[in-house]
């Protein structure tokens, strides 16, 4: 009774993660979304929010009964994965009465959308790039820290006392250099009023520009494509592997011998075969003399 109970089980588990069952929940997750967003467009609600919520309702009971199946299936090991934790947990807020003041939790769902990462191989492989590369992509920003915290401080003591809004203190002169690094308005907003009152200014605003934005920013772009490009070259090197089978190292030795061993007896042939051509020369050469 127990094998047969842990065999259904086992049989519930592989049916629930069988690819078809599982791009049917995609299809469900992304309808979901879909359904999630219309809700925010007032027309669409006041003509079809008894359907939305009809809908919400089946989705909801879908997705129950996926974590459900699961659970059965999996048991315990349900919550060693990280996806399945994050499953329960958007499944359980979309549990939350309507009417309750945690009703606001249940468009938490649309986050499920993110289980698309873990389905689309190209997604994944830019989301595990991203991972790869936070420890370099640290080391970067604290880079551009220092950097920020050098010009900050530079920038408080030369343009506070004129310019108190932007370069009044620390923080100020930290959010206007932020600004600043974007793009957004820098020229015609902070950096020419600084100017016509500090005629030295571009000397302070051009570098910060040249290091905290073109540099940094592609120092984060080689750093996310290498780490993109290693994962691919390691896939790549893994589908070969699998597609050529390796042969184990005593095999080949055993190949080689068997070959250096035939390799030897053909240079004996030969050997032979030269001395024998050799003999029967001189033995010629003696008889012409003989005569």
């Amino acid at each position: 009774m127990g094998n047969s109970g842990q065999r259904t089980r086992a049989q519930i588990g592989e049916w629930i993660e069988h690819p078809r069952q599982q791009t049917i929940i995609i299809a469900v997750i992304l309808f979901n979304a879909v359904t999630l967003g219309l809700e925010t467009v007032p027309a669409v609600y006041q003509r079809t929010g008894g359907l939305l919520h009809l809908l919400d309702q089946i989705i909801i009971g879908i997705f129950v009964v996926e974590i459900g199946l699961k659970l059965i299936g999996s048991g315990l090991r349900f919550f060693r994965s990280a996806w399945n934790l994050f499953d329960f947990v958007i499944v359980a807020i979309s549990l939350v009465p309507a009417a309750s003041a945690l009703s606001i939790l249940r468009t938490l769902r649309v986050f499920r959308l993110l289980r698309l990462l873990n389905k689309v191989p190209r997604l994944r492989l830019i989301i595990e790039a991203m991972l790869q590369a936070i420890p370099s992509i640290s080391w970067v920003l604290l880079m551009l820290v220092l950097v920020f915290y050098i010009f900050a401080v530079i920038g408080t003591t030369l343009f506070g006392p004129v310019f108190p809004e932007w370069f009044g203190d620390l923080g100020a002169s930290a959010y206007t250099l932020f600004q600043v690094m974007t793009l957004e308005s820098w020229s015609m907003g902070i950096a020419r009023p600084v100017i016509e009152e500090f005629p030295y200014a571009f000397l302070f605003f051009i570098p910060f520009i040249l290091v905290a934005t073109f540099t940094m920013l592609n120092l984060f772009i080689a750093i996310i494509v290498n780490a993109m490009q290693s994962l691919h070259a390691a896939e790549e090197a893994e589908n070969l592997s699998a597609t050529v089978p390796l042969i184990p190292v005593a095999q080949v030795n055993d190949d080689l011998l068997v070959e250096l061993r035939q390799l030897q007896a053909r240079m004996a042939r030969i050997e032979a075969a030269l001395l024998s051509g050799e003999h029967r020369q001189r033995t010629a050469d003696n008889g012409e003399r003989g005569r």
